[in-house]
């Protein structure tokens, strides 16, 4: 029995095993169908996903605070695509984009190993995902999936995007992905395509773009918001650059090629589409990617509601428009202006945008007229000053603190001459900062900004939220006369800085966003207050700019500028007449108005009081349907009487006197040492003598002129005082004056300056003026004037004027003062060279002034 068990027990033993192996084959089977099946769920969207990707979304729109229709943002695979095939696409478009986005997008495989390992290294050094590696495959893959797996961030989407860009490569052409690519790639402003982008940014269809415009596109492709052309045209531009030296490395283009094509004029401007404030609402839809998240703005249905009062909007567009045309109409007394651009916007004083105008016609891309002229970076000229003066007075100046607007030389960093002049050519003496700000003076803007040191003006810029003024050591002190870049915005929000009492002021357009079901998806929050400058500083610079007889000596008693309610205001021009601005502000509003031309070239003598002001004064009109409410002055601030010439107590000799605000802290101890009264013999003029007779001697009010204004009096006829001004003085101030400083000085010529010879002219009448001041010489001492160490003239009273013939080389000046039994004073040494040549004229202005207009528009006061 044993012996026939032992064959079945075999059977037995293989059938197990044979079961065994059953077993595992059908474990193995099951694993693979679970790994195939995961691969599916990993590697390729679902259907309903893809569906889901595919269809087309509900509108979001934007109103404005009243709930008025302005911008219909509709789905990006619904009606805003236009596909165009290949040939239609620029071989130059297609080829920068190749060279910007995918090397070597022909020979590789859908994907980029290199790129791919050189991105892991990346994010793994930095903690997070900031190298992507993504190619023209890729992106296109990536584009096929449902919103919610195109913004995720995970190895799984990656893996899925390599897997489909894998797969898209044996199915289709490289011809036919790159057309995918163009057909649906974003490039900002809602253009989704290459068709929609050249419409929406040059108004025209993608196969008559040229090189320049090509190369532009495609630089928008990985960041359209950074290089968004119509907000920030130098951004875009730069990165146009490196697109064309990509394609220059790329062998694609010469360098001579992608310079000219660099050097191309580029216009702006849209196909007609149905939107309202369109620069306001573009900018809207930008900014929406900094607050909600990619995949809940790529749902749709969004209700966004803006700061914009639409009405307002509406009638700041007329008023534009037709101010324009006024300024561009040729009279019999004047030409047309040549300006085809303005800007304006209006703030509410928490920094809501009521008002945004980009440019008078969004779709006219003769006058570039997509570019957002409000948020362009543009020289502001002397609307800046007030922050100068804000500064000085922190630094314990006054609105009665007096500055000598006379002819000052000043060395640049290059160690070159600077000569700031004002708007009209004229000098006028010591005046008052509340006449230099309110009449808007250059020479003293300039004088004040050296006296507290140029850094004081970019930190009370970035206090008041003006962040652009971050290398004030290019423009020197010229940066006080407007001589950095500014936008409209950010200036209108640094002066409703002023309008809140110093409080900072941070402009916004978003009030709350909305999903499809009512759900509240974001809401303006506001900022903690912050204090940008002293609450009396802010009224100090506030109380000048809305004070109109400060005004009158450069603008007269009636300009754009005059309203019926009270409110501050300012003006600038910049050199050769390429931007003029005005920006003002009450309780309730503040506005700012650019005029100018996009494309920098300049006007025709248009000022800011004749160009900004007009449109400035109809929109604050319109913003103020009643009285405004006055600004309120705050505490802590002193009325102080003083002598209107001089800024200190009145004393007896002081004639003229006025009231003038104060810091406590600030307020003036000392009398008045610029009038004084004097006994004079009534017969010779002179100072009275012990023995001059009674009926002889009569009481005279003089005037001692600061050192540094005494030749602008001279020059002026001005009387000084006797030259033996130690004659009894009855008045508060019974002591002679007293000086500082009794270093001399010369004032012309200019340290550093360059003069040329004329062959043409004879040497008779090419001299040099050599002036000094001597702050103690009006006492009768005297003062020589050196040249190459050799004397040159010897002065016993003023004017310390002379001619002196130039003569070719190198020379050297200096003025010596020889007190009475006292040591000489030397001045500091001025240099100057002098060559052959054609005559040079010096006092070139580097920034203008704004009054005024020469010849103003017809209605206008001169």
């Amino acid at each position: 029995m044993s012996a026939r068990a032992e064959p079945s027990n075999r059977y037995g033993a293989k059938r197990r095993i044979m079961h065994h192996l059953l077993y595992l084959w059908a474990a193995s089977v099951a694993v693979r169908i679970v790994l195939i099946l995961s691969l599916i769920y990993w590697l390729a969207p679902l259907g309903r996903e893809w569906a889901a990707g595919r269809h087309t979304l509900p509108s979001s729109v934007i109103v404005d605070r009243h709930g008025e229709h302005l911008y219909e943002l509709i789905d990006p695979h619904g009606g805003a695509q236009r596909a165009v095939p290949l040939d239609a696409i620029p071989l130059h478009l297609r080829q920068a984009v190749i060279a910007t986005e995918d090397a070597t997008f022909y020979t590789n495989p859908g994907f980029s190993l290199p790129a791919m390992v050189r991105a892991l290294w990346q994010n793994l050094r930095h903690g997070e995902i900031v190298s992507g590696a993504s190619t023209i495959t890729q992106q296109v893959a990536r584009q096929s999936m449902s919103p919610t797996q195109r913004y995720e961030q995970s190895v799984r989407r990656k893996v899925r995007e390599v897997w489909l860009a894998y797969r898209l490569t044996r199915t289709h052409s490289k011809d036919e992905i790159l057309a995918l690519y163009l057909n649906s790639s974003h490039f900002g402003n809602q253009a989704y395509g290459i068709d929609a982008a050249a419409r929406g940014y040059f108004a025209k269809p993608a196969r008559e773009l040229n090189l320049a415009e090509s190369a532009l596109l495609a630089g928008l492709l990985q960041a359209p918001i950074a290089h968004n052309p119509l907000v920030n045209p130098e951004a875009a531009q730069a990165r146009q650059a490196i697109v064309l030296d990509l394609m220059v490395r790329g062998g694609y283009i010469s360098e001579d090629r992608a310079e000219l094509a660099l050097r191309e004029p580029l216009h702006y401007g849209g196909e007609p589409f149905r939107i309202r404030a369109p620069h306001f609402s573009l900018l809207v839809r930008e900014q929406l990617a900094e607050i909600l998240d990619e995949e809940t703005l790529a749902q749709g249905g969004l209700t966004i509601t803006t700061t914009l009062d639409w009405g307002l909007q509406r009638e700041a567009e007329v008023q534009v428009r037709r101010h324009l045309a006024k300024l561009n109409q040729a009279t019999a007394e004047a030409p047309g202006h040549r300006v085809r651009n303005a800007a304006v916007v209006a703030l509410a004083p928490d920094g809501a945008v009521r008002i945004m105008v980009g440019s008078p016609d969004y779709f006219d891309t003769s006058i570039n007229g997509a570019v957002n002229a409000t948020l362009t970076l543009r020289q502001p000229g002397s609307a800046l000053k007030p922050f100068t003066y804000a500064a000085a007075f922190e630094r314990g100046m006054s609105p009665a603190t007096v500055v000598s607007d006379v002819r000052t030389t000043f060395l640049t960093a290059e160690d070159e001459p600077y000569v700031p002049i004002n708007y009209d050519r004229i000098f006028r003496g010591p005046v008052p900062l509340r006449e230099a700000l309110g009449s808007s003076y250059n020479v003293v803007a300039v004088r004040v900004l050296d006296r507290i040191g140029i850094q004081a003006l970019p930190d009370m810029a970035q206090r008041v939220g003006i962040t652009s003024l971050s290398h004030p050591e290019r423009q020197g002190l010229a940066l006080t006369l407007g001589g950095a870049e500014v936008s409209l915005l950010q200036l209108t929000g640094a002066y409703a800085t002023l309008a809140t009492s110093g409080e900072l002021v941070r402009p916004y357009l978003i009030e709350e966003v909305r999903n499809a079901d009512g759900n509240l998806l974001y809401a303006h929050a506001p900022a903690a207050p912050q204090r940008a400058m002293d609450s009396r500083v802010a009224y100090m610079v506030t109380d000048i700019l809305a004070d109109p007889h400060a005004r009158i000596p450069s603008f007269g008693r009636s300009s754009a500028l005059k309203l019926p309610f009270s409110a501050a205001v300012k003006t600038g021009t910049t050199n050769n007449w390429r931007d003029n601005w005005t920006v003002g502000y009450t309780s309730q509003w503040t506005v700012g108005v650019w005029v100018g031309n996009a494309d920098n070239t300049p006007m025709e003598r248009a000022t800011g009081v004749t160009g900004a002001a007009p449109i400035w004064n109809a929109v604050m009109r319109l913003a103020h349907p009643a009285a405004s409410t006055p600004l309120g002055r705050p505490e802590g601030l002193v009325d102080v009487e003083v002598c209107a010439t001089s800024g200190h107590l009145p004393t007896t000799a002081c004639s003229h006197r006025r009231q003038e605000l104060f810091l406590p802290e600030h307020a003036p101890t000392e009398p008045c040492d610029m009038h004084r009264i004097i006994v004079v013999d009534a017969l010779t003029g002179e100072p009275a003598a012990d023995d001059t007779p009674p009926e002889r001697r009569v009481r005279r009010t003089v005037t001692y002129w600061p050192a540094d204004a005494l030749e602008w009096a001279l020059e002026q006829g001005l009387p000084l005082p006797p030259e033996l001004a130690r004659a009894p003085d009855i008045s508060a101030m019974s002591q002679p004056p007293q000086f500082d400083d009794v270093t001399p000085y010369l004032t012309s010529p200019d340290h550093r300056g360059v003069y040329r010879l004329s062959r043409e002219l004879p040497p008779e009448h090419q001299q040099l003026r050599i002036a000094a001041v001597c702050p103690a010489c009006a006492l009768g001492d005297e003062l020589q004037v050196w040249a190459n160490g050799m004397l040159l003239h010897t002065w016993t009273s003023p004017p310390y004027q002379l001619l002196w013939p130039l003569v070719e080389g190198e020379h050297a000046f200096a003025v010596i003062y020889h007190p009475l039994d006292e040591n000489p004073v030397e001045s500091e040494h001025v240099e100057i060279t002098v060559i052959q040549g054609i005559t040079r004229i010096q006092e070139v202005p580097v920034i203008q002034e704004d009054h005024q207009d020469p010849t103003p528009l017809r209605g206008e006061a001169p």
